[in-house]
């Protein structure tokens, strides 16, 4: 009977896990092979393939929009790790008991709720040259009408930024959720130490926050790699394009009037899941070493 017991037990979480892990399996880790095969040959996902072999990837280092996309990737990459200190410090500041508190974490957590094309809809009008809310500021200190959508020096730096509000509001839940399982004896114990303001945040919280931090960096460099409903909302690409990223510019090549190159659009797709994979495993093997380090 003690034997049937802990067979049942050992198989139900199997059981339970099953499904989701088929689902992981056959719509994540066997698309991710599947877009390897694709991308050495030449196909226009209707006709018969076309063997080409690294073809696509020679052709990526001589395509300038490549380069564009890519840089702007990195841009993307570097500043939307901004969403993180500052989820850190809203939160920080959310975890009090003051009065209004319900209301305010309503209007923080109000942005991750609303879909990426409202962001994008609420800030091109944000943007707007002629009514936009920005030039209605500048104007009152005497300054001319800013193009930051139409400029291509801003208007990646433009996009990113409405990219921040709802990517703030995520890594505050995250930190919230993670403030709440900080140990009270610990933070009493470095009271008792006279530890306050910075020295607190630093030697005893934020080390209590390592896996929360871990899930923002992570879904942070996923969401500044997979940009792609913004740019295609607030500026298709544009101006001439200098706003694409590597998403949309796959996008662009495997199912637009680029000609449906699909092999071309799943050597793209290879090239940014790489990048993804270098930049989560780089601070995986930093946390590791800091970890082995205390």
């Amino acid at each position: 009977m003690s034997t049937s017991r802990f067979n049942q037990r050992s198989i139900a979480p199997v059981l339970f896990l099953a499904p989701a892990i088929l689902f992981f399996m056959f719509y994540v880790i066997f698309p991710i092979f599947q877009s390897m095969q694709i991308s050495l040959y030449d196909w226009d996902g209707l006709g018969e393939k076309t063997y080409v072999g690294m073809d696509n990837y020679v052709e990526l280092m001589d395509d300038e929009a490549f380069y564009t996309s890519l840089k702007n990737n990195v841009i993307w990459l570097i500043l939307y790790m901004l969403a993180i200190p500052a989820g850190l410090f809203i939160a920080l500041f959310l975890n009090q008991t003051v009065f209004g508190m319900r209301l305010y974490k309503s209007l923080f957590f109000f942005p991750f709720v609303i879909s990426q094309v409202v962001v994008g809809l609420v800030f091109t009008w944000f943007y707007d040259p002629s009514f936009g809310l920005l030039n209605v500021i500048l104007g009152w200190f005497g300054l001319g009408p800013v193009t930051i959508l139409g400029d291509e020096t801003w208007v990646t730096y433009g996009i990113i930024f409405a990219g921040l509000w709802p990517q703030t509001a995520y890594c505050m839940i995250l930190y919230i959720t993670g403030l709440n399982a900080v140990d009270p004896e610990q933070i009493e114990a470095g009271r008792l130490d006279n530890a306050k303001g910075w020295n607190m945040l630093w030697y005893i919280i934020l080390p209590q926050l390592k896996p929360a931090t871990f899930i923002a960096i992570v879904v942070t460099v996923i969401g500044a790699l997979r940009s792609f409903d913004l740019v295609s909302i607030m500026t298709a690409g544009g101006p001439w394009g200098s706003s694409r990223v590597l998403a949309f510019y796959m996008y662009e090549k495997a199912f637009s009037e680029y000609g449906f190159r699909m092999g071309y659009g799943a050597a793209i797709a290879v090239i940014l899941f790489l990048i993804m994979m270098i930049y989560i495993t780089f601070f995986l093997v930093k946390m590791y070493r800091d970890e082995k380090g205390r």
